[in-house]
């Protein structure tokens, strides 16, 4: 053999030929494919919130209509069993939301429209009081200051910003009337038709992904339903509670306040505190501050029963989520839905968790989900 006999292409034709996809099986290969699939898998979530941001006029009003007809799937059941035709049972129950619904929209204007008058003089002589206060700290800002701030407040009253806000709000309005009259309508079939309904969406499905897709459906009635019941329990115990205190001390608004407790009651952590802190500013400000820290006092006890005895007793275990959870899941739906968002996000959170602890059957909760026994050593 010569000296620059060529070695090269013998090497090349001893050494095993490397599949293509064998370069994903290494560590490194593993890693990219996750990435891949996280990425995929946060594009359509982000697909499906843009979506569902876009269609707020139809998703609200189905969610809520999915929401009432599961609180009151048990009603449905027990007119149902009792030989109550079909539709005659969905009109009652349609009828029984409509009164509850209407009385409560009744009782706070009706209260606001006889005392809103005298409720906006306290609150002008309390701001007085408040800016009088403010003046004598160290750090207070001058008259000018105050002036240009209320210049600034009426300037913006009366300019277009404002004017095409109050346009918006028209808008927002008409949205609102188009997604009540809609949540109606669905809310009307959801009563009527439910079970049906969802038999027609798991044609598709057979065998185990049957049974878990309707292990899913029993679950999220469950959990919705014992939410919205639970929850409005404890909102009526805590306005009750309040309302009683804010009548008792003379508060201006007691009724439409103890309302508006009830209503951001169903707005875990932060509604009844929210609530708590108005009912206690109306005081101060309407009457003194011994009756501020009373309705304070009064607001701590109802929370501490609330927390302690009754969501434990009266909610079950239709909600069993960490604080933290809830905490997320409301600044969530509060920056995608506002209001609705935080009312709607809890439960939507709680309907995922449930559906994770019958993924594999009635008490086998999903693989990853699943808690993990201690080793014996």
């Amino acid at each position: 053999m010569g000296l620059f006999t060529p070695k090269r292409p013998i090497e090349i034709a001893e050494r095993p030929l490397r599949a293509p996809w064998s370069l994903w099986a290494d560590t490194f290969g593993r890693l990219a494919t996750r990435a891949l699939q996280i990425i995929l898998v946060l594009i359509v979530v982000a697909g499906m919130v843009f979506a569902m941001t876009q269609l707020t006029v139809v998703i609200i009003p189905v969610m809520l209509a999915l929401i009432l007809a599961a609180a009151f799937a048990p009603v449905m059941g027990w007119m149902r069993r009792r030989g109550v035709p079909s539709v005659l049972a969905t009109v009652l129950a349609l009828l029984a939301i409509v009164v509850v619904l209407g009385g409560v929209v009744w009782l706070i204007v009706n209260a606001v429209r006889d005392q809103f008058g005298e409720l906006v003089d306290q609150a002008s002589e309390g701001f007085d009081r408040v800016v009088e206060w403010v003046t004598t700290l160290p750090f207070a800002p001058t008259d000018d200051q105050i002036t240009g701030a209320r210049d600034a407040v009426v300037e913006f009253l009366t300019s277009a910003q404002f004017g095409s806000g109050a346009l918006a709000g028209v808008s927002a309005a008409a949205s609102f009337v188009t997604g009540l009259v809609l949540m109606v309508v669905v809310l009307f079939f959801f009563l009527k038709d439910g079970p049906r309904i969802w038999e027609f969406l798991l044609r598709p499905f057979e065998g185990e992904p049957y049974a878990r897709a309707k292990r899913i459906g029993g679950k999220t009635v469950e959990t919705l339903g014992g939410y919205v019941r639970g929850t409005a329990t404890v909102a009526f115990v805590d306005a009750v509670g309040i309302g009683v205190v804010l009548w008792i001390m003379q508060v201006p608004l007691a009724l439409p306040l103890a309302v508006l407790v009830f209503l951001l009651a169903f707005i875990p952590l932060v509604g009844a505190t929210v609530a708590g802190a108005l009912a206690t500013l109306v005081a101060l400000v309407a009457n003194d501050w011994i009756s501020a820290l009373i309705v304070l006092g009064a607001v701590i006890v109802v929370n501490q029963l609330e927390g302690n005895f009754l969501q434990p007793v009266v909610m079950g275990r239709s909600l069993k989520l960490h604080a933290l959870v809830i905490l997320i899941a409301l600044t969530v739906g509060t920056v995608l839905g506002g209001i609705v968002g935080a009312v709607l996000s809890v439960p939507i959170a709680a309907v995922a968790w449930g559906i994770t602890q019958v993924w594999d059957g009635d008490d086998r909760p999903a693989r990853m989900f699943r808690q993990k026994r201690p080793e014996i050593a």
